[in-house]
């Protein structure tokens, strides 16, 4: 039989906590899921990684697993002597007595326990009518802000890896409709039970996660509930105060700009982000980005000269002091 160090597939140590180990898998199955992956061995790897992590998201699987010890990756082992009875439901059953585990693949060794395909129990190399669960899959579902504002409906096709009777895998279609509630945040993870890979012997179908990722906007910039717009604003609005209509996605409205506002300052209108998906919304907060005619007139010119004039104002006054002032 030939090993395969599960961990150094999914790139963390032995000791790795679950949450450890899903963040693992996650990563790796949108790296290297065949509808993004442009690897020539990018299905090869999916199937490494959803083994691997099949197996040692379930504690009774990663045990039997780690009881088998550490190998170099594609070494020849046989597991130890009394590994089928600890781990293989006792060891008894018709045939077990001429039971090999050449005839087997390492996956399979855990099918029963929660991880791998072939259902095995010591009694025979595959697992009869066990029920076995489909796999679950994940997919990144870019959506606007306008969507995450007010809800969307996505329309779905993919291409999955799905395994046969036979533990074969093939690929088939997957095309549906999939409902992206109003409150979703970006980096949000949506389960839709059942969506995912089709179960064996009457087992549970697997479900697919939707990893919301938020498309760029060319106004709003989105953290969490809360939005971010830039405010640009004269400089007599910025010394004297102003009035100003801002776009929100609920419309626009008026925002006070305080005198002697400064560039970067941000401004809080209350209730004007992303909604939440139980009730109430973030924040939109405006950021001044004090801007400049870039093509003065004269008379604007002649202010701006009369201004410098006049003006006792040094912007700089904390450079003399060393930043102390």
């Amino acid at each position: 039989m030939k090993y395969k160090d599960y961990y150094e597939i999914l790139g963390v140590p032995r000791d790795a906590n679950a949450d450890a180990i899903k963040k693992a898998y996650r990563k790796l199955a949108h790296k290297y899921h065949p509808d993004v992956s442009k690897d020539p061995k990018g299905e090869e790897k999916f199937k490494d990684v959803s083994e691997a992590y099949k197996t040692l998201k379930d504690p009774e699987a990663r045990a039997a697993y780690d009881r088998l010890g550490s190998h170099q990756p594609g070494e020849d082992f046989q597991p130890p002597p009394d590994w089928g009875q600890q781990f293989g439901g006792g060891g008894g059953g018709p045939g077990a007595g001429n039971f090999s585990f050449d005839d087997i693949d390492l996956s399979d060794l855990f099918a029963g326990l929660g991880g791998g395909r072939g259902g095995f129990r010591a009694g025979g190399p595959r697992g009869g009518n066990m029920p076995i669960p489909g796999q679950d899959y994940e997919v990144a579902a870019p959506i606007t802000i306008e969507e995450a504002y007010s809800g969307t409906e996505l329309d779905l096709n993919l291409s999955v890896p799905e395994y046969d009777e036979q533990g074969r895998m093939r690929r088939v279609p997957l095309a549906f409709k999939a409902r992206i509630p109003k409150g979703v945040a970006d980096g949000e993870r949506l389960r839709l039970p059942g969506k995912g890979g089709k179960g064996l012997n009457g087992g549970a179908n697997g479900n697919l996660y939707l990893n919301i990722e938020m498309r760029p906007h060319a106004l709003y910039r989105a953290t969490g509930h809360n939005l971010y717009i830039d405010l640009p604003i004269a400089p007599w609005e910025a010394a004297l105060g102003a009035s100003v209509e801002v776009p929100t996605l609920g419309g626009s409205v008026n925002l006070k700009i305080p005198a002697g506002t400064g560039s970067g300052k941000q401004l809080r209108l209350g209730g004007r982000g992303l909604p939440m998906r139980k009730e109430g919304a973030g924040d939109l907060y405006a950021v001044v980005q004090i801007v400049v005619p870039p093509a003065p007139s004269e008379r604007e010119k002649a202010l701006f000269e009369e201004l410098a004039k006049d003006s006792q104002f040094n912007p700089r006054a904390a450079f003399a002091t060393g930043g102390t002032a």
